[in-house]
């Protein structure tokens, strides 16, 4: 080969791996043919970002989500802003399924949009796949995904809103990974069932909800008026309401279907399940037909349906507890649970009717969460500044004996010093100056009772006994000045100290009357759940409807609008 053939030969093979050189780096920034399809932007992508940028869009009931950008941001940037919702495999009809049961949780689907949603996935199922359409019906699923899970975890209506201090220790929700565990598994009942509540109470409540719904159905004739000149129906008296009243009571199970009201006689059977639904609606069960229990039976089933839902919405406000002890009191049922395990229906060791806060402002038991600590057997009640101020030092002023009769006595406000047993002016002007404070001693006329029930908290609210045992015979028992009156100290002493072998029953009683206060600490502190719900169901499934005393449920009903 000549010279000249050699340089040609050379200068052509540089050229040549040069090309391949350049080839080579191309791959490598660019990556094979299926790499740069992979990685190409949706066509809907841009339209995504954006509306995630604004926050808001016109078609929602609720148009501005910006207090959900961050999480969506999040979630569309992982998935370079590709729709979440609207791919190859087809409308996302199990995701609208869940959101069109909303119901069953006492929420409505309008909230989350449904409708809208379900005809404009229709229609870019169709073939309508404009990327600015696609882009706001993926991104709308996605806000309505994510607020409907908020609702069911903490309720729609966070409880400062509603005046409680209810400091929830539920484990914060995690919206970003509720999404995408969702998206990724596709169990969405699952994902969704999971954020509700665990308490028994809340699963027997849907169920109520349900029933109700479908009594609300039924179109029932008005009742007839109570015959001229009678205040009241007794059993055995003639009544033109016998036929409806019976298909009352039948609907809603306190007349068993097999029963036959009389045509005219108010007898038997029927008078049975007044007494029910008496019981049923916080009524003295005996029967009588007055105008309270008329006004219970003429209440719409849609008002009761109402009630359900605002008492699903409380609950939604609960944490979740452990499967351990728990003691829990509903104000208006005037009730006590204690519960060995919450989550389960068979767990209530203990139920039994308590006094709340009388519904005066500065009365009202308040809601919420406290850890019972420790039992005090023969306690001091040691009188709160504002009840000395307001009704002691004026009821010393007007009846001395009082005190003696009482078992009262002061000690220092602030210091140490022996307390003073007798009343005298230097007495009485320290309790009214507050230089003194009043507490009363262990014995059969103190205030608690014979035990506390002690959960340390700013409110000082604890639950106790009382030597007025003739209140529990009432059945609105609202009497209290904030603190929780039990009617079987002994039982609910017995339960919380079940952990303790030495601490039998006998001894516990022989404590609870000894007049020497002992304090027993708990093992375990139990949580001690204060709340306020006007409907619940009972282990047996009985659904008890309660007055709003403190006007509560109005006060929802309007944050709710």
């Amino acid at each position: 080969m000549t010279a000249e053939a050699s340089a040609a030969l050379l200068r052509l093979m540089s050229l040549a791996g040069w090309r391949i050189r350049l080839l080579l780096a191309a791959l490598v920034v660019l990556g094979p043919a299926t790499a740069v399809e992979a990685t190409a932007p949706a066509p809907e992508g841009h339209a995504i970002r954006a509306l995630i940028a604004t926050g808001a869009l016109s078609e929602l009931r609720r148009s501005d989500f910006s207090d959900l950008r961050s999480v969506l941001d999040a979630v569309y940037r992982r998935n370079d802003y590709r729709p979440l919702w609207l791919g190859a495999d087809g409308p996302p009809r199990a995701i609208l399924s869940e959101l069109g049961a909303a119901p069953s949780d006492g929420l409505d689907t309008s909230l989350y949009d449904i409708a809208w949603l379900r005809d404009e996935i229709e229609a870019i199922a169709a073939g309508d796949r404009a990327p600015q359409r696609s882009a706001r019906v993926d991104v709308a699923l996605s806000v309505a995904v994510l607020r409907y899970a908020s609702d069911l975890h903490g309720g729609r209506i966070r409880p400062a809103e509603a005046g409680f201090k209810l400091a929830s220790p539920r484990k914060p929700l995690d919206l970003a990974a509720v999404l995408e565990r969702g998206i990724a598994t596709g169990d969405w009942h699952e994902v969704l069932g999971s954020l509700r509540p665990s308490l028994v109470l809340y699963r027997r409540l849907q169920q109520a909800l349900a029933r109700y719904r479908s009594y609300a159905s039924a179109s029932l004739p008005p009742l007839p008026a109570l015959p001229t000149g009678t205040r009241k129906i007794v059993p055995g008296d003639n009544y033109a309401g016998v036929a409806e009243l019976g298909e009352r009571l039948r609907i809603v199970g306190d007349l068993p279907s097999g029963a036959l009201p009389p045509l005219r006689r108010y007898d038997g059977a029927l008078v049975d399940a007044v007494r029910r639904f008496q019981d049923r609606h916080g009524l003295e069960p005996d029967g009588v037909i007055g105008s309270a229990t008329l006004a219970e039976l003429e209440v719409p089933f849609a008002a009761r349906v109402r009630q359900i839902e605002l008492s699903l919405e409380r609950l939604r406000w609960l944490p979740d507890f452990p499967s351990s002890a728990l003691i829990a009191v509903n104000i208006p049922s005037f009730r006590l649970w204690a519960f060995t395990d919450a989550s389960e229906d068979a767990a209530a060791q203990l139920s039994m009717p308590v006094i709340v806060g009388h519904a005066a402002a500065e009365h009202k038991t308040p809601v919420f969460i406290g850890e019972m600590r420790y039992v005090e057997f023969s306690p001091y009640w040691n009188i709160p500044p504002g009840i000395q101020r307001a009704e002691i030092v004026p009821r010393l002023a007007r009846d001395p004996s009082y005190w003696e009769r009482e078992g009262l006595e002061a000690v220092p406000v602030g210091s140490r010093g022996d307390p003073r047993t007798v009343l005298d002016a230097a007495t009485l002007d320290g309790l009214a100056s507050g230089a003194l404070r009043a507490r009363q001693r262990p014995g059969p006329n103190n205030a608690l009772g014979s035990v506390k029930f002690a959960l340390p908290n700013t409110l000082d609210i604890y639950l106790h006994g009382t030597p007025a045992r003739q209140l529990f015979g009432q059945t609105r028992r609202d009497f209290s000045h904030g603190c929780i009156r039990v009617e079987d100290p002994l039982a609910l002493a017995v339960f919380v100290l079940s952990d303790q072998p030495a601490w039998t029953p006998d001894r516990i009683a022989k404590a609870m009357a000894a007049g020497k206060t002992a304090t027993v600490r708990l093992t375990r502190p139990i949580p001690v759940v204060i709340f306020y719900t006007t409907a619940i169901v009972d282990a047996m499934g009985a659904v008890r409807f309660a007055a709003d005393i403190y006007g509560y449920d109005r006060k929802l009903e309007r944050l709710l609008e």
